[in-house]
């Protein structure tokens, strides 16, 4: 009698809803808008914080992203004066956007993305 070949069970499901994964995907699209890329994944952190670990996941790594890449656009400013930093801001700028569509892809998902040179100031 043959033996079947070892099959790795299934990932398990996610436990997020519908409405959890639209929240989190709001927290990481607020990128482009104009007023929100820091105030909505706030206003989400804090409204959702004790109702869904997974919402508020997801909302603070894009807060803290979304707070890193300011602080990192503030520090590009200064080198304007000697043109180089339209460059710096430029690729930080792209670097931003692509981040935020693969945290928002991951969202929908179902899992939260840690975005690389975050600062972690909201724990």
């Amino acid at each position: 009698m043959d033996t079947p070949p070892y099959v790795a069970p299934p990932p398990p499901a996610s436990r997020a809803g519908g409405n959890d994964k639209i929240w989190s995907m709001f927290c990481h699209l607020a990128i482009f808008t104009v007023i929100g890329p820091i105030l909505i994944p706030l206003v989400v952190y804090l409204a959702m914080r004790d109702e869904s670990e997974y919402v508020r996941s997801n909302a603070r790594e894009a807060l803290n992203f979304h707070l890193s890449m300011f602080i990192y656009s503030l520090c590009c400013l200064p080198f304007c004066l000697i043109l180089i930093g339209y460059l710096m801001l430029g690729v930080l700028w792209v670097f931003m956007l692509i981040m935020a569509i693969v945290a928002t892809v991951k969202a929908a998902d179902g899992g939260c993305y840690y975005y690389p040179l975050t600062i972690r100031l909201v724990h």
